[in-house]
């Protein structure tokens, strides 16, 4: 960990100050310094060289004591104390394959249990392998506790082992970063971290833990190359240096405090705010709310934000997270034609929707229509409100909760009911000619449309949907219908593929009875395969469908016709690649399906169902043509 070359390169500056009294004279008053400082910390705060206990423990506790279920990490002697002491008190360790699933995974935890998901990474290349999927969780607005070891506070710096300048790295990021320089303060500083996670706008935060700070005395001590009561001058200098060093670091370290979880702040609406809100939507006669997934964020349990919704009537889009949250077939639910119902609609609810790219920048919105605009964070409450669109009233709150407040001064209110009809004879409309796409004929593999509604036929109720990919995800989001809330995951405005492995074992961690599939594109794949080695061994099935088309194709189907050349967007040469032996070869089981086995669609996609419910995890390889069914659309 430390040695004494480095601390007496740290003295070097000081020797200039014992020209003017001495080098004896100066060392001898250094060490008499020293010397009551240690004395004046080891009478204040008491410090057990003998004690076994570490740092680790203390983030235990801290973590147990917030209802931490799951910590998922990729191990590293940085941070083993954490693991260690993790483990004896309850919580479950999730090793994955890559430091970014193990974000992913506690992504998908957060999401689906409304608690802050955990992950535990080493130094170095550990923390620099997750940065996608931590900026990924910012862009969600998902609380998640990235725990990330270090160097020694003394090393820093000086080329130990994987130190790199982490906070950096993560400040930009996350919501709160700290770095621990004394055991005492482990506590307090993973309760604000959890605290901060959910409070405001939800996000990620990190703990840079350095290495010393994590193991028992002992250990560290033997570490940093103290020699006894040393021989020489110098030694004796260094030995005083690391004395007072250790007794600062453990200090007052196992006086007990406090581990339960801090007072969380959400933004609420005013009264006048929601008053104002009521006036706005009782005038209107063709209201339409679009909901994002803060709607589905604590404190509102997602089954109440279901019934008020029913409650008030008005017409929904739903995205993100909030796929799902009306049920698989809700009277109140539109799926198609959503730019057209925002050109008439009179009343816009943006619940937790943001202006970006998916709403055009505010462009798809009316300037004749009176916007409401609720969102946790200022920043996406206003986003683009100087270019295209204007809130009529914008209001930094809770969704769910605003949602609610409107219950009681909307009761009596019915939207027009051929505002309602109009808006579902359209969604009829597009999806029966989605429907009619079944039958497009392909080349000489599989019709991805036809593949993707034999899907939708079978799917439980309990089902979980993680999406990752590109085209054949596209596609999948307009035919396959979540059934329920918090059903649905996808990695929402960034758009990260890689997401598959870890939101699925996150989704199966918190959900064991349901069946979890996996709609990936072949490309994606390729980011998270080596996870079904953590399927086999953590036991968590789950089912991945591939759509093969050897192809990057969201970006070929734009890239081609523009510029004449598919280069980079190939993958395969001479044949498909063979997924499915990829995933028996680490634990799982895989099918092939092709078009000499289309006529067994159904019966493979049930296969897979049982072989879930037994306890393997299954791979679909499903060999894909091309179809009309998104032709034009445009991904940058």
């Amino acid at each position: 960990m430390i040695d004494s070359g480095s601390i007496l390169s740290c003295l070097d500056g000081c020797l200039p100050c014992a020209v003017g009294i001495g080098v004896v004279s100066f060392t001898l008053l250094l060490i008499g310094v020293l010397n009551k400082i240690g004395i004046l910390y080891q009478m204040t705060h008491k410090v057990d060289p003998t004690s076994k206990k570490h740092g680790g423990q203390i983030v235990a506790d801290v973590l147990k004591a917030h209802g931490i279920k799951f910590v998922f990490t990729l191990p590293g002697g940085h941070i083993s104390p954490i693991l260690v002491a993790a483990e004896k008190l309850g919580i479950r360790i999730v090793d994955t394959r890559h430091e970014a699933t193990a974000v992913f995974a506690a992504d998908a935890v957060a999401r689906m249990s409304g608690t802050v998901g955990v992950a535990a990474v080493t130094a170095g290349p550990g923390l620099t392998n997750t940065v996608t999927a931590v900026k990924n969780a910012q862009m969600a607005e998902t609380p998640v506790l990235l725990m990330g070891g270090a160097a020694a506070s003394l090393l820093k710096g000086r080329g130990a082992l994987q130190d790199i300048d982490q906070m950096s790295l993560f400040k930009p990021l996350c919501k709160f970063t700290a770095t621990i320089t004394r055991i005492r303060d482990i506590a307090p500083i993973v309760r604000k971290a959890l605290q901060e996670a959910v409070s405001g706008t939800p996000g990620p935060v990190f703990i840079e833990f350095p290495i010393d700070t994590l193991y028992e005395y002992s250990v560290v001590s033997k570490e940093m190359g103290m020699s006894g009561q040393g021989k020489g001058l110098m030694q004796k200098i260094v030995n005083w240096y690391l004395q007072n060093y250790l007794a600062n670091l453990f200090a007052g370290a196992w006086e007990p405090r406090e581990t339960s979880p801090l007072p969380v702040n959400i933004p609420m609406p005013s009264n006048h705010q929601v008053q104002r809100s009521a006036e706005l939507i009782s005038k209107a006669k063709r209201p339409l709310i679009l909901l994002g997934s803060q709607s589905t964020l604590p404190p509102m349990p997602v089954d109440e934000l279901r019934s008020a919704l029913e409650t008030i009537g008005i017409p929904c889009f739903l995205g993100g997270m909030a796929r799902g949250l009306l049920g698989r077939k809700s009277a109140l639910q539109m799926r198609q034609q959503r730019r057209d119902a925002l050109k008439e609609a009179d009343v816009v609810i943006l619940a937790g929707s943001v202006c970006d790219f998916r709403l055009g920048y505010g462009r798809t919105l009316s300037r004749k229509s009176k916007i409401i605009s609720v969102n946790r964070n200022k920043d996406q409450l206003y986003k683009n409100s100087d270019m295209f669109w204007k809130p009529t009233q914008a209001i930094q709150a809770d969704v769910g909760s605003f949602i609610q407040s409107l219950l009681p001064l909307l009761r009596g209110y019915k939207c027009d009911p051929g505002w309602v009809a109009t808006l579902r004879a359209r969604d009829d409309a597009k999806e029966k000619k989605n429907l009619e796409m079944t039958s497009q004929p392909t080349d000489q593999h599989l019709n991805p449309v036809k593949l993707l509604h034999v899907l939708e036929d079978i799917l439980p109720d309990n089902a979980i949907l993680v999406a990752d990919g590109g085209d054949f995800v596209a596609t999948a989001a307009y035919i396959l219908r979540p059934r329920g809330p918090l059903r649905w995951l996808d990695p929402g405005a960034f758009g990260t593929l890689g997401v598959g492995g870890g939101f699925a074992l996150g989704a199966k961690l918190c959900r064991p009875e349901s069946e979890v599939w996996i709609v990936y594109g072949d490309g994606s794949l390729g980011y998270s395969a080596a996870e079904f080695d953590t399927f086999t061994r953590h036991k968590t099935p789950v089912i991945a469908l591939i759509g093969n088309d050897a192809c990057w194709m969201q970006i070929a189907r734009e890239q081609l016709p523009m510029l004449g050349s598919d280069v980079a967007c190939r993958l395969a040469f001479l044949q498909f690649s063979e997924y499915e032996r990829v995933a028996r070869g680490y634990g799982g089981m895989g099918v092939r399906m092709d078009r000499s086995n289309e006529a067994q669609m159904k019966e493979i996609l049930e296969e897979a169902q049982k072989q879930s419910a037994a306890g393997n995890s299954y791979l679909i390889n499903c060999l894909i043509g091309k179809t009309s069914f998104r032709e034009g659309s445009i991904s940058v």
